[in-house]
């Protein structure tokens, strides 16, 4: 596999740079990654990159940067269109969108208010994000993946934020199986494929993340 000029401006631990990642891994595209130091100082590379957010995932192809992890995941499947990521018709499509929008919008915030919260507060998140996992998980119904039989755009926006679940279970004191058992296969069959499970850290270690997020944000 070539590279053709791919490079990929990375954090370990972020589900947003996964997405990246996990893309080129269905496209069988290689590509050279940077990682980069969030905490200690961006490289002049991600900055001039992305001066606007000036964050990660920031894909490089030939030189041209693409930024923003959904976009940057609909740039790989319309600049390397086999396999396809999206669904043929136009409504599958569609549906694909609305449902990448409502993750975007809603786990990584809500995850989020687990670990930081307390008290009344934590079970409020609590309660808050398993009703977002049962909302996914009525969209998921009984199929395999979210686009059918097929593994795609909705799959690979979703499975790296799963890689934090560890942690808001341990802060959150609840387990995702207990409450949504189907959304939890969902997990465990997505992991099975190479472009994931090579991709997805241990969750013990990005549970490690969260606890100096939590030390930095006051809450320890």
């Amino acid at each position: 596999m070539a590279k053709e000029g791919v490079k990929l401006l990375d954090f370990w631990a972020s589900p947003f740079c996964m997405r990246a990642k996990i893309a080129l891994g269905e496209k069988g595209v290689a590509y050279e990654g940077q990682e980069e130091d969030l905490f200690g100082g961006k490289s002049e590379l991600l900055l001039s990159s992305n001066p606007i957010y000036q964050k990660v995932p920031v894909l490089l192809h030939n030189d041209k940067p693409i930024v923003e992890s959904s976009n940057i995941v609909t740039y790989i499947d319309e600049a390397w269109p086999a396999p396809p990521l999206m669904p043929a018709c136009a409504f599958g499509r569609a549906r694909a969108r609305f449902w990448a929008d409502f993750i975007d919008k809603k786990i990584f915030e809500g995850g989020s208010k687990i670990w930081m919260s307390k008290g009344e507060e934590l079970e409020v998140a609590k309660n808050e994000f398993i009703d977002i996992l049962k909302k996914l998980e009525g969209a998921l119904g009984e199929k395999d993946y979210f686009n059918g039989d097929t593994f795609g755009f909705v799959d690979i926006i979703l499975i790296g934020l799963t890689s934090w679940f560890f942690a808001y279970e341990k802060f959150g004191g609840f387990k995702v199986e207990d409450h949504c058992p189907t959304f939890s296969a969902w997990i465990k069959r997505c992991m099975e494929r190479e472009s994931v499970s090579k991709v997805i850290p241990a969750p013990e270690s990005v549970c490690e993340c969260v606890v100096m997020l939590r030390k930095m944000h006051g809450v320890e």
